[in-house]
């Protein structure tokens, strides 16, 4: 019984094998038709321009940050943009403060420190460009 059993999942592995690649081959991406360890065709990037903020295009969207922001490092130990916007310094720095929703904890309320869930601004935040869409994009907001 051992025998068939490691017999029927050695031809399953062996036939695992030589579908793997054909159905991998069927995944379309948007590299287009570039392997994976072959390198990316990166686009130039476009100069920033500051320009007037850009509108929103739905209720929800976080605003694009209207400055040069590569240099931002952002750590566990640092946040340069919490210089300007944090709740203490927006004032001073005449700088919009980081949203409410920012400063609301696990437990409901709303504090005076940063949630730190919120710390890392640019996994919602971007800097806005005047740039061509990179990927068709058909959104439409209601």
């Amino acid at each position: 019984m051992k025998k068939v059993l490691f017999s029927a999942l050695m031809c399953l592995a062996v036939s695992m094998l030589f579908t793997a690649p054909t159905k991998a081959a069927e995944v379309k991406s948007l590299r287009g038709d570039l392997e994976i360890m072959s390198p990316a065709n990166v686009p130039d990037l476009p100069k920033l321009e500051v320009v007037d903020k850009f509108e929103r295009n739905f209720k929800s969207q976080p605003p694009l940050i209207p400055h040069k922001s590569e240099k931002y490092n952002i750590s566990l130990n640092s946040n340069k943009c919490l210089k300007c916007h944090d709740k203490k310094n927006y004032k001073e720095e005449e700088a919009p403060m980081a949203g409410p929703s920012h400063y609301i904890g696990a437990d409901g309320k709303e504090g005076d420190k940063l949630n730190m869930g919120r710390y890392f601004c640019n996994q919602c935040h971007v800097t806005q460009t005047l740039s061509k869409e990179l990927v068709e994009n058909t959104f439409t907001s209601k």
